[in-house]
């Protein structure tokens, strides 16, 4: 019988994407809309976007994802202007951009939201996202309001992962031991590490990465899986 009584949840590049990074879902939509730049450049307009995003509040509580894609592709579109002034990076290709990964996304939750209405039916579950206020307006976009009892969002409580205590705001949000609860996410460094720190079970979405993360010994993941349909197989079979 099964020692998992309850589940934490990263939402950004887990739920949203199935495992694909955020950085590289981005990037195959501005090679889908053919903007052809030096990945280099990319990578640096999207560190600078997500540091801009998580350093003032650009974003609304009452942003819906497609507004926050919006705002996330002006800050990415106004440092490549900068970078590359002769290129052309119009404002119809920065919309169009935004509106390729907002489908994305749309057809991605066709599958993620099954599985976890699926475990909803079965584990109480919690949320614990570097986000950016808005969260719960997200989730009643994309139909997932009413699965988490609790949502831990980092602009929320002043942490950020990789801090080990938003998740042990999470495990308390759960009313359980760590060892009773199974952490999912995308990233071993931002999800997997941390929560292993505190002593829950962890499945890592390991599918297009950012970067290769290197993995510690005595902080592996339980189980290792390139997309979300066969999570609820994989906590039957390994926990």
């Amino acid at each position: 019988m099964s020692s998992i009584k309850g589940i934490i949840f990263d939402y950004g590049g887990t739920i949203d994407t199935n495992g694909i990074h955020w950085g590289e879902l981005i990037w195959q939509e501005y090679c889908a809309a053919g903007i052809v730049i030096d990945k280099d450049i990319y990578r640096e307009a999207y560190v600078h976007g997500e540091r801009s995003l998580a350093k003032a509040p650009i974003i609304e509580p009452t942003d819906t994802f497609r507004i926050l894609l919006e705002k996330k592709m002006s800050i990415q579109f106004d440092f490549l202007r900068e970078r590359l002034p002769d290129y052309g990076l119009s404002r119809d290709k920065e919309l169009e951009v935004a509106e390729r990964c907002y489908s994305r996304v749309i057809e991605t939750m066709k599958v993620t939201r099954s599985i976890v209405g699926m475990l909803h039916k079965e584990f109480p579950m919690v949320l614990v996202t570097n986000f950016y206020g808005n969260m719960p307006v997200v989730l009643e976009e994309f139909g997932l309001n009413g699965y988490f009892k609790h949502i831990v969002e980092s602009s929320v409580v002043g942490l950020r992962k990789p801090d080990p205590a938003l998740f042990a705001i999470g495990v308390e949000a759960l009313g359980m031991r760590p060892e009773e609860i199974i952490v999912i996410g995308d990233s071993y460094r931002k999800d997997i590490y941390p929560s292993t720190q505190l002593g829950c079970h962890t499945v890592w979405l390991k599918n297009i990465c950012w970067a290769e993360e290197p993995v510690e010994t005595g902080h592996l993941p339980e189980a290792v899986i390139n997309t979300l349909e066969i999570l609820p197989e994989t906590i039957k079979e390994h926990f």
